[in-house]
């Protein structure tokens, strides 16, 4: 089967789920891939974290900052569903930098990628990812503005609205009235662009080698796996990612490193027209469609349903 036929068909299945999207599959040692609308931005939601935590370990490895620093953090109080860490927190509590690159990290608490804002702000990101050459990711606001959506304007049995208004609201140039879904205003990047980031972390790069290697084992300890994960995690290979996730958007980036030594990057940036919160089929459909192009790129084989 061509590559052609199986990204039409990739195209097609995340239509029957109701999801449109783009999706990057690349061979980190060939430079060889197959994907489909890979140059589209994407608001980032949660994956800003990722360049986040390489601006901040570059510092570190720079000697501008003590990974030991001890921060003083508020607490989030957030009582709504779907934020994790110190966003639930009811206290202060005090956390050493190199904890807070865990916690932003592998369990996305956008509390603590704040308090790592508040130290390496998000214009500086920008500058930072301008010096290691990764172009299309743009770092505009902090991981907070994430949680000030109209979803946390209504309860539990109306969020459904919420997300009625991001699928409905957004214009054909991707502007939106929700400014973290307009790609003019948020934090935003796209399928090639995650991958390119995703090739410098594994490879040799202009990344410092202790920065790569700290966030490649943040994003291997990922606490979020109900995504791509199932599709790509075995006895024989190893995934490593992030999620992100903002109402009808759902995203992940990662890197499967096959026991045999081949290592692919994976990126799948969505959005659904189904104005629901949970939507465990759109998220298996995503897996089943990035590992497809990930087996054809590798082996050949066709897809599953092919």
């Amino acid at each position: 089967m061509s590559a052609t036929t199986v990204v039409r068909q990739a195209r097609d299945l995340l239509d029957e789920a109701g999801l449109h999207g783009a999706v990057l599959v690349r061979d980190l040692d060939t430079g060889a891939e197959i994907g489909f609308d890979t140059e589209i931005p994407y608001p980032a939601a949660s994956l800003v974290k990722v360049p986040l935590a390489v601006a901040v370990l570059e510092r570190i490895t720079r000697g501008e900052l003590d990974p030991a620093r001890a921060v003083d953090v508020r607490p989030g109080r957030i009582t709504a569903p779907g934020p994790t860490g110190l966003s639930r927190f009811r206290h202060p509590a005090r956390i050493a930098v190199d904890d807070l690159l865990y916690l932003s990290t592998s369990v996305s608490d956008s509390v603590a990628a704040d308090a790592l804002f508040d130290l390496v702000p998000p214009d500086a990101v920008a500058t930072e990812l301008r010096r290691l050459r990764l172009d299309g990711i743009a770092v505009r606001h902090r991981a907070g503005a994430l949680a000030d959506t109209p979803a946390e304007r209504f309860g539990p049995d109306e969020v459904h609205l919420a997300h009625s208004l991001a699928i409905g609201a957004v214009t054909p140039g991707q502007g939106h009235p929700v400014a973290q879904l307009d790609v003019a205003r948020a934090n935003t990047g796209s399928a090639r662009a995650f991958v390119d980031l995703l090739h410098a972390l594994w490879r040799p790069s202009a990344i410092h080698p202790a920065t790569a290697a700290r966030v490649r084992a943040l994003m291997g300890d990922n606490l979020h796996r109900q995504r791509l994960a199932p599709d790509f995690t075995s006895d024989a290979s190893r995934w490593s990612a992030k999620t992100g996730t903002l109402l009808h958007l759902r995203h992940e980036v990662g890197v499967v490193d096959h026991a045999d030594g081949q290592s692919y990057a994976v990126a799948a940036l969505t959005a659904s027209r189904v104005p629901a919160a949970a939507q465990p089929g759109s998220e298996a459909t995503m897996a089943q469609v990035a590992r497809s192009l990930h087996d054809h790129l590798r082996t050949g084989t066709p897809p599953w349903w092919g």
